[in-house]
């Protein structure tokens, strides 16, 4: 009981500390004029490919604070396919300046990491005021989605070093994730869409979860963990041959309503969790936000600084806007219109909203782009 009262003290401290950070941002919530309507030119930055030739970029986290080796304002990369093109077994986290400066940030040595299943980097990436960086593993045996297995989060401190692995806790195919980060206090908000995937055959199971993870993050060394809760069930999944599996994918955190939106694929919707920090049990599959109109197997998810959220379709190359308040969906844009069909199927995954535009992975050609 007592450490209950504790975790459930520190989370409303998290929750505290975001609602000063909103009161003091004072920036009213967007109307529905679009930040990607007039947007229509995409810049390559770079490309994603390392020197091992790992390829199928999928998470996209920006740095917030120089330390080791990573720059503020650039951004780190994964790649879930190893050099032969087989999902879920790529190992690399690539760093990459607005500029198109390019580096190795870590290669992990799944031999060297205690991870169910192995090492195959997904679209959960976070990194974190504290120089620390979080991300997924869904690891296949040569990219056959049969043996895929529970996985497991890594976290690598500011030099790409993995100074903890964190398996078992409600992870099971971690496959997207964001975080609210207090600094010595982080909530980790990961989706995941194994339990029971395999097992189905290719049959949709409604098993898919959302599990909160609260860490403490010291001075230095690896973050303690300190409690996992499944705040969200009930989302459908099943495996691929294509996409490997498909389930819950994007998370995006709104710190001012303290609500987390999820993109559930394979219902065309964007779920909301209200209350998100503060939890204790599962809130089933959530609110729908919005569902169907231009949606079409919503991947990748994120805030935009005016409030809205964009949605990476996984079945088109679109993206899609949408008022996170009212759910109304007021912009459609095609950034990929290669191969398919349809056009863009299938590569679209990570992306972040900044001022000046949408910086987004794109699978078919391996790079990283900017639409602005």
């Amino acid at each position: 009981m007592e450490l209950n009262r504790i975790l459930s003290r520190r989370i409303r401290v998290l929750g505290l500390v975001f609602s000063i950070v909103a009161v003091a941002d004072g920036s009213a919530f967007a109307a529905d004029p679009s930040s990607i309507a007039t947007l229509n030119t995409i810049t390559t930055i770079s490309t994603t490919i390392p020197a091992n030739g790992d390829v199928n970029p999928y998470g996209v986290a920006r740095v917030p604070r120089t330390k080791g080796t990573l720059v503020e304002g650039r951004f780190l990369i994964s790649n879930f396919n190893n050099g032969a093109n087989q999902q879920g077994t790529g190992t690399t986290i690539v760093q990459i300046a607005p500029n198109g400066a390019f580096s190795l940030f870590a290669q992990i040595d799944a031999s060297k990491v205690s991870c169910p299943g192995g090492i195959g980097l997904t679209t959960a990436l976070v990194a974190l005021r504290s120089g620390l960086v979080v991300v997924g593993s869904l690891p296949t045996m040569a990219g056959d989605p049969t043996s895929s297995q529970a996985g497991c989060l890594i976290v690598l401190d500011s030099n790409g070093k993995v100074i903890k692995t964190i398996s078992g806790h409600n992870i099971n195919g971690p496959w997207d994730m964001t975080a609210a980060d207090g600094g010595g206090l982080v909530a980790l908000f990961v989706t995941n869409v194994l339990n029971g995937t395999v097992a189905a055959g290719g049959s949709v199971v409604n098993e898919g979860t959302v599990a909160r993870l609260l860490l403490s993050i010291p001075e230095s060394g690896a973050p303690q963990l300190l409690n996992s809760t499944v705040i969200a069930s009930g989302f459908p999944e099943r495996t691929d041959p294509n996409a490997l599996v498909i389930g819950p994918t994007g998370v995006a955190f709104d710190d001012r309503t303290g609500i987390l939106y999820v993109a559930d694929s394979l219902k065309n919707r964007i779920a909301a969790i209200p209350a998100a920090l503060f939890l204790t049990k599962s809130a089933g599959p959530g609110n729908t936000l919005t569902q169907g109109g231009a949606l079409n197997d919503p991947l990748g998810l994120t805030l935009t600084p005016d409030h809205h959220l964009i949605a990476a379709n996984g079945d088109d190359g679109n993206l899609v806007e949408i008022n996170a308040l009212s759910g109304k969906q007021i912009a459609v844009k095609l950034v990929d219109n290669t191969g398919g069909p349809p056009p863009g199927a299938g590569a679209l995954f990570g992306l972040i909203a900044v001022r000046d535009g949408v910086y987004f992975v794109d699978d078919a050609s391996n790079t990283f782009n900017l639409l602005h």
